[in-house]
């Protein structure tokens, strides 16, 4: 099998850091880091499972729970690498909350996600400023934005296709006029896919390659990833997009490129809650 070196994949220049010398195969020693992360991870991962099989209630309270212990946790311990990745990982049960505990402003799910992802964008900056990243890890820039546009609406449809007949209708516009349109656009892109690539690629997933290099960080990512959509109740959502992320963090991971993931993570949602379901 084809290791990641070996696809000899791009990545922009200035970027020397941790993260590029973990790729090289310089990752930190860390007593017990398995152990650490397994935790936190099996419990989000549990809590998750719950909601998928209806049991929300539980699930909000280990979901409370895992938020309490590891911010504890990053107060007491002392490794600072296991302290950035429990403040990665936390964003996790706070996506979860808020989005439980938000109430509906708008008899429309959409409108309603404005404020859902509005506040998680505050403890979000607040993660990514703590992790000491540079904005080439983080993966702002636009180099071939141009390009990046175009291919995005693309695999966002191909991947929005995928989803819909996993899940089924599930639109959040009524019809496809153009302020619908637009109005889903900017909040699939510049809210949900934004917030939730930035969480997932630009924190955790370079966080994760840091500790334990990039195939690990890819695969617990992903998975993660396709956890925090248990909502829809089917198991096979969740294993749809734990591919998706994969695929989208892999992408990530040759490109460094935040607005790419974003548009791919955008365009998806867009055809799947707008544009598939009411044409079809």
């Amino acid at each position: 099998m084809e290791t990641f070196e070996s696809l000899n994949m791009e990545t922009p220049e200035g970027i020397r850091t941790k993260t590029s010398e973990n790729l090289k195969g310089k990752i930190p020693e860390i007593k017990n880091k398995w152990i650490y992360l397994s935790i936190p991870v099996v419990a989000i991962s549990l809590a998750e499972l719950m909601i998928c099989s209806g049991r929300r209630f539980e699930a909000m309270g280990i979901h409370a729970l895992i938020l309490l212990g590891l911010s504890f946790s990053t107060m007491s311990i002392e490794d600072k690498e296991i302290q950035k990745t429990y403040q990665a990982l936390i964003l996790l049960p706070i996506i979860r909350l808020v989005d439980f505990s938000m109430p509906y402003f708008y008899e429309e799910k959409l409108y309603n996600l404005i404020f859902i992802y509005g506040l998680l964008a505050i403890p979000v900056s607040i993660a990514a400023t703590n992790q000491d990243f540079t904005r080439a890890q983080l993966g702002i820039n636009f180099r071939k934005i141009v390009i990046y546009i175009p291919l995005a609406i693309v695999m966002g449809f191909l991947l929005g296709v995928g989803e819909y007949l996993i899940v089924g209708k599930n639109p959040l516009i009524e019809n496809l006029s153009i302020f619908n349109l637009l109005g889903l656009t900017l909040i699939m892109v510049f809210f949900v896919g934004l917030v939730e690539e930035i969480i997932f690629r630009s924190i955790l997933q370079n966080r994760l390659e840091i500790i334990l290099g990039s195939r690990e960080a890819l695969i617990i990512t992903s998975i993660l990833f396709g956890l925090m959509h248990s909502g829809y109740g089917t198991i096979y959502e969740i294993l749809y997009i734990s591919l998706v992320g994969a695929l989208i963090g892999y992408i990530f991971y040759g490109t460094r490129s935040l607005p790419l993931v974003t548009l791919i993570h955008g365009f998806m949602n867009v055809f799947f809650f707008g544009i598939i379901p009411l044409l079809l």
